[in-house]
């Protein structure tokens, strides 16, 4: 019988299990309960936990690795893809190949049968807090990729008239360079005369 002792003040987190075995779902709903945890849903295959993920939003999942349809993994590197969730894996066993394929997949924890609730409890807070440098990390990615994605456009080779100095685009149209580099950077132009052009157009003018 699982004991009624809460581990931690209420959290008001809510959190979806997905496991397949009906009888280790409920206990695992009942620790999280006397947790402080609020159980919004439970999956009984990788399939029906990334649906519901996408549909609850819950903040953590918790998750058994062997299932039907999907097994914990698959369905983790999903819903990473689809909705980024911190998902808590249970497995039986705690194998170093398995540990490393899970948090290839996206998985922030794990949890080895049968799960206790204070190591639960645990597993969820690092979870939570992997997660949150991972979306971190994730959004530094995405800039320096545009970053470098913008330096190597105005790096290369660019095809330029001679007579007009129009640069031509990828798509073959001939832009003005600076229509072009601001299209393609974050310069922008101010326009001016230098001495020499402002000595042919104004030649009355003493520069």
């Amino acid at each position: 019988m699982i004991s009624t002792k809460t581990f931690g003040a209420s959290k008001n987190i809510k959190v979806l299990v997905a496991e397949d075995d009906p009888l280790v779902s409920n206990l695992v709903t009942d620790l999280l309960n006397n947790l402080g945890y609020t159980v919004v849903g439970q999956a009984l295959n990788g399939r029906q936990a990334v649906a519901l993920a996408q549909s609850l939003r819950p903040a953590v999942i918790v998750m058994d690795i062997s299932m039907p349809e999907l097994d914990g993994i698959e369905a983790a590197q999903e819903i990473t893809e689809i909705c980024p969730t911190p998902v808590v894996i249970l497995t039986a066993y705690e194998a170093a190949e398995t540990v490393e394929h899970a948090s290839a997949a996206g998985v922030a924890g794990y949890v080895v049968k049968p799960p206790r609730g204070r190591e639960l409890d645990r597993a969820i807070t690092i979870a939570l807090a992997r997660f949150d440098d991972l979306m971190q990390l994730r959004r530094l990615n995405q800039k320096l990729a545009e970053s470098l994605q913008q330096i190597k456009t105005l790096s290369g080779l660019l095809p330029i008239c001679k007579s007009c100095k129009k640069i031509r685009d990828d798509q073959g149209y001939w832009q003005q360079v600076e229509v072009y580099v601001q299209q393609h950077s974050q310069a922008r132009f101010t326009h001016g005369l230098c001495r020499d052009c402002a000595r042919l157009l104004y030649p009355d003018l003493d520069l």
